[in-house]
């Protein structure tokens, strides 16, 4: 299973959606200025990756990028896209989440970190509300002084279309 899906969302309120093309110009932009604001440039790996990214809603292995990336730019080589995701990682632009037995998958981060859950029958993960596990990381703070990242890692259980009639 080289891709992760994305669970079903419902749409937002809003105009007509930005073509495909539109959204990622407009991601490669964003991105380029955070770039430029921290003394860094938009390499050609990394416009690859968030192409990709921008293209893709859902959640994607790293190989599943690797491999979107190749049909882009074969040029770009593979420890370069784990590179980017890294980088991008860290600029706050991408999102990984750790799911089921060591996989990661990554996503843009378009309106902040959320929480994910993984279904372990489909293989679907779900983006949930940000604030979901806020009440839990605030027990953990206190009762144990524990700061919990709960963007990182997918909570695991069976979606409603997986789980038996």
């Amino acid at each position: 299973m080289a891709d992760l899906w994305h669970g079903d969302a419902a749409a937002p309120e809003a105009g007509p959606a930005p073509g495909p093309g539109d959204d990622v110009a407009v991601t490669i932009d964003e991105v380029a200025a955070m770039l430029r604001a921290r003394g860094e440039r938009m390499t050609g790996p990394r416009r690859a990756v968030l192409t990709v990214l921008a293209e893709h809603p859902g959640h994607l292995s790293a190989d599943a990028v690797v491999s979107r990336v190749a049909a882009h730019d074969p040029t770009v080589h593979r420890a370069s896209v784990y590179r980017t995701l890294d980088a991008l990682s860290s600029l706050g632009v991408v999102q990984h989440v750790h799911v089921g037995h060591g996989l990661t998958a990554y996503h843009l981060v378009r309106d902040g970190r959320h929480v994910h859950a993984h279904c372990r029958a489909c293989g679907t993960v779900h983006d949930l509300p940000p604030d979901l596990l806020d009440d839990v990381a605030s027990t953990l703070a206190i009762r144990h002084g524990f700061v919990l990242d709960a963007g990182h890692v997918a909570l695991s259980g069976v979606c409603t279309n997986c789980q038996p009639r």
